[in-house]
């Protein structure tokens, strides 16, 4: 199945985030403009279905992804990771000129 990991780099950015706005969690974007974005919320804030799928933390913030996607990606491990530029709109990286971006490799079965 899949799992979640990131990188120092990410990390670093999400610890910046959570000092100012507190408790986050993620969902991974499944849109045509930031399919690769994860999203990060503060905590509450987004409202999750009953078939988004938690697939790990990191850095303790929960990380979800739509059930649809999930069953695409079951077998990929994604590693959030940070890159130069603007988040999504909604994103909590937005305006920091850093942004999350999710990397992935295929689990070994």
């Amino acid at each position: 199945m899949s799992t979640v990991t990131a990188t120092p780099a990410a990390l670093d950015l999400l610890a910046e985030i959570v000092a100012d706005h507190g408790p986050v969690m993620f969902h991974q974007s499944g849109g045509c403009c930031d399919g690769s974005s994860p999203m990060c919320y503060a905590e509450g804030e987004f409202r999750l279905s009953e078939r988004d799928v938690k697939i790990g933390e990191i850095g303790g913030a929960p990380f979800y992804i739509s059930a649809s996607q999930h069953e695409a990606w079951k077998h990929t491990d994604l590693i959030i990771d940070v890159v130069v530029g603007r988040g999504g709109m909604f994103s909590l990286d937005n305006g920091r000129e850093r942004r999350f971006l999710t990397r992935s490799e295929i689990c070994s079965l």
